[in-house]
């Protein structure tokens, strides 16, 4: 009896993870992802608890609002060319605090004549109060006037009327009544947004209404784009803060609007994010640093509670971005747990931990082509281990790689580390060619272990 029941839960659970696949694949066949997904080793209540292939079919009959909405267009007017880069945000009244003219001013002021050519910024006026959206978005057509007439900015709004219910849901995470309602209705808001912003561009990036942006952030999107040619992703990072300077393929927003709309009251949009990234099959996350947006807000849209939210990894010109060519990296110190040498100089999260570095220890890049370096910046410790940097250290360039090793023959030492940390531009000046490795060398022995951060290099094309 027992074994019966424990088929029979299985193959509930098998249907419903199946439904769902099926589902954000739109219900065709046509569609078909970059990779498909991987099935073995994976088991529905990995990705979110559902509760059965009932639950499933019972609320994809509320999904034809996507479909069937009738946005209005507040301000602006569609272009018939499609764009590059389509930047999305929605914004509703704050108890206290208003930021949006800020953010789409830094929006457009950061940004070049000939980046705004390839870029259109759509805000959702979302709030319940008609006069308040119809009040914004006078406010915003005419201090933005010259973009709304050139088709860079769109004001659109969702009716209620086309909202699922935001009475009675479930208190997940035993969040009070008035969270979960607005977390709800926040995950509505994006995938009504998402579902218009579909067509728009070839990519699409999400934002919050209080942030600012870095110099040429579009440029910077764009040649982290080419890095990542030829490899599969679902989502690219450029803030490590909430949902901000999120980036997707603009092939994929009907799926993920669909995927906010079935499970708008499950759990924060953010969190949500995650378990579709992982169900498109990106396993770690690909988030590239500096970070090209800032949280300016000092008060939430929710009851107005003060939020000093800050990226301590923002740094305001993204025109400025390092290269870091592609290279093997090799320590001789030992390794802390996965803490490996890539993540300090890889697009990966997390950063390199090895354990008791001495005199004469070396962190090693080796680049596949020699390449004429220019600059060259190297971050150690963190605020959680203070102690853990770079005490006494050089960093050294290095030429004529030997062959079968991860080692040049000669080097020169360019400088030394201060604080735990290293920076010096100008450094082509002192070679006389490429360079082939660049290392890091332990000078003094320290009791604490070493983080390196980051390691971000300069080059430019040589003669």
């Amino acid at each position: 009896m027992r074994c019966s029941v424990k088929r029979s839960l299985t193959a509930a659970l098998a249907a419903s993870f199946l439904l769902l696949l099926f589902f954000l694949h739109g219900g065709s066949r046509q569609e078909q992802d970059p990779l498909e997904v991987e099935l073995r080793g994976l088991t529905p209540d990995t990705v979110l608890q559902l509760e059965g292939a009932q639950r499933i079919l019972r609320d994809m009959d509320d999904l034809s609002a996507l479909h069937n909405v009738s946005y209005r267009l507040l301000a602006g007017s569609l272009s018939p060319h499609k764009k590059f880069l389509t930047v999305g945000l929605a914004s509703v009244r704050r108890p206290r605090g208003y930021y949006l003219p800020a953010t789409l001013q830094s929006l457009f002021k950061q940004s070049t004549e000939e980046e705004l050519q390839e870029m259109v910024v759509v805000v959702h006026l979302a709030d319940t109060d008609p006069i308040w959206n119809v009040r914004v978005a006078t406010n915003i057509a005419h201090k933005f006037a010259h973009h709304i007439l050139l088709g860079r900015l769109l004001l659109i709004h969702a009716p209620h009327e086309f909202y699922p219910t935001l009475e009675g849901l479930k208190r997940n995470y035993n969040d009070p009544e008035e969270r979960v309602r607005f977390r709800s209705k926040q995950n509505v808001d994006y995938a009504f947004l998402l579902a218009f912003a579909a067509n728009l561009s070839s990519y699409y990036l999400m934002i919050e209404d209080d942030v600012w942006c870095a110099k040429s952030f579009l440029t910077a999107i764009r040649k982290a784009l080419a890095s990542h040619e030829g490899s599969y992703w679902a989502t690219l990072e450029f803030s490590k803060l909430g949902y901000i300077g999120k980036l997707y393929r603009s092939s994929d927003l009907p799926r993920l609007a669909r995927f906010l709309l079935l499970f708008y009251q499950e759990m924060p949009c953010d969190w949500l994010l995650v378990h579709f990234r992982l169900l498109l099959t990106q396993k770690d996350v690909i988030r590239f640093k500096p970070s090209l947006f800032q949280h300016m807000g000092l008060y939430s849209s929710f009851q107005g509670t003060v939020n000093r939210l800050e990226d301590d990894e923002f740094q305001a010109d993204a025109l400025d971005l390092p290269d870091n060519p592609p290279a093997a990296l090799f320590t001789s110190m030992s390794v802390f747990e996965n803490y490996e040498p890539l993540k300090a100089y890889s697009t990966a999260e997390g950063y390199f931990w090895g354990k008791d570095p001495a005199a004469g220890s070396v962190f090693s890049i080796v680049f596949q082509q020699p390449a004429h370096v220019t600059r060259v910046r190297v971050r150690t410790g963190s605020d959680e281990r203070r102690g853990d940097f770079l005490h006494a250290g050089v960093l050294e360039l290095g030429r004529w790689r030997r062959a079968g090793s991860w080692d040049c023959s000669a080097y020169t030492t360019v400088g030394t580390f201060e604080k735990g940390t290293f920076e010096q531009r100008g450094l082509e000046r002192g070679m006389p060619g490429p360079v082939d490795c660049v290392r890091i060398r332990v000078t003094q022995d320290q009791s604490e272990w070493l983080i390196i951060q980051s390691i971000d290099i300069w080059t430019t094309a040589g003669t």
